[in-house]
């Protein structure tokens, strides 16, 4: 059973905000700190507190920045692109040799730096530079990289078998930058998101480029929550508490759910009514060899008095154009139609039981713990009874047999 973790960007995300939902989860700040004490970089202070953002509460992690002018802290809004608050930004070279010589685990190490250079080709494109040459003004800043390095450091705590990410949603309205007043999302923004499902919604920018940089470095995949059985819900603020909807991220943990897993299920369909019979013959195969989880043939009757076949397939959604590809290529059918149908399935494993005729897996299906079915594996049987020179029913029945009597 894997480890999930769903990102529920639904209103916006941010590197702080990211830091509080980790946090909010059980991150302990002062492992964090910890951690992201072996990199050089010095002159802040991280500070996580609760707040409530429309009615929600959630927590809040600041980056606490020490001035050098005046001796004291002071925490800026990551929202404002348009000045650097007095730290003057970095460079990626100066950026990529800091994590280079700190000490953190290497698996982290390089996602940062990774991530560090994606950004620094977003921002190369933008302005017609080159990543090496590009001054993080923002990004650059103390604050900026202790959310990166953070971000990364936390998402790997939590050691997912796969993330999953809501559609982004990128906020509306402007945003002030260094070079002026840009519409939602600014430019950089919208290179790290290239080829994953955006939305605009909100009058101000919700997803800012630490987030979309965090988010989709981690994500494998996109849309609404996966079947699992959520275990704990980290929420993190932004720094606006807007009316309309919550500013926060919200990080949701579980495991796989197998039993839900497969509650959605696309049917795919097409006749076929001029198609030699026997051509048609190892397609089920074929089609279960393409990844489909079931595949039959209904016999029909057709306009024009015609007999006809019917093809169902039944499939997992990400096999569907495989199948649909390979109806095409072997069928005479012009069209395939789709659609999703819920079903309900019960936990099902195979256990190996032991016979006088050798070793016969039975599956086993459960469903609260409780088992409803037991079947011995046809395959098992019948390699068993061609190998031992015995009636296929006998096998069966004595894998049945070895089954009930089995301790459990």
């Amino acid at each position: 059973m894997g480890r999930i973790v769903y990102f529920d960007a639904s209103a916006g995300a941010a590197g702080d905000m990211l830091l509080g939902a980790l946090v909010d989860l059980g991150l302990p700040l002062e492992a964090l700190a910890a951690e992201l004490g072996k990199v050089s970089l010095t002159g802040y202070r991280l500070e996580s507190r609760r707040v409530m953002r429309a009615g929600i509460a959630a927590s809040k992690v600041d980056v606490h920045v020490l001035s050098h002018d005046h001796g004291h802290e002071h925490h800026h809004h990551r929202h404002d692109h348009s000045h650097d608050h007095g730290h003057a930004g970095r460079h990626l070279p100066e950026i990529r040799a800091m994590l280079a010589s700190s000490g953190l685990e290497s698996s982290v190490k390089q996602r940062s730096i990774a991530l560090f250079e994606r950004l620094g080709d977003a921002e190369a494109a933008v302005h017609g530079t080159t990543r090496d040459q590009v001054h993080f003004h923002e990004v650059g800043a103390i604050d900026s990289i202790v959310d990166i390095v953070g971000g990364v450091i936390g998402l790997h705590w939590l050691a997912a078998d796969r993330f999953v990410c809501s559609p982004l949603n990128l906020g509306g309205g402007t945003v002030k930058m260094s070079h002026g007043v840009v519409g939602v999302p600014p430019p950089a923004t919208a290179r790290l998101v290239e080829g994953v499902p955006v939305y605009g919604q909100g009058d101000f920018e919700r997803l800012t480029p630490t987030g979309a940089l965090l988010l989709t470095a981690h994500a494998g995949s996109y849309g609404p929550p996966p079947a699992m059985r959520i275990e704990k819900t980290g929420t993190g603020a932004g720094d606006r508490d807007s009316l309309d909807r919550p500013n926060v991220l919200r990080v949701l943990v579980g495991s796989e759910d197998t039993g839900i897993g497969a509650g959605r299920i696309l049917v795919l369909e097409c006749e076929i009514d001029d198609l030699q019979p026997q051509l048609l013959g190892p397609l089920i195969d074929r089609l279960l060899g393409a990844g489909a989880l079931d595949a039959y043939f209904t016999p029909i009757h057709m306009k024009k008095g015609r007999p006809g076949i019917l093809i169902s397939v039944l499939a997992e959604p990400n096999h569907r154009e495989a199948i649909e590809a390979l109806l095409f290529a072997e069928t005479s059918t012009l069209g395939v139609r789709r659609q999703e149908w819920e079903r309900t399935v019960l936990d099902r494993e195979v256990v190996g039981v032991e016979t006088p005729y050798g070793r016969i897996g039975v599956k086993v299906g459960r469903r609260g713990g409780q088992v409803l079915n037991a079947q011995p594996e046809f395959e098992d049987c019948q390699r068993a009874a061609v190998e031992r020179g015995v009636p296929l029913k006998e096998v069966f029945a004595a894998a049945l047999a070895a089954y009930r009597g089995a301790p459990r």
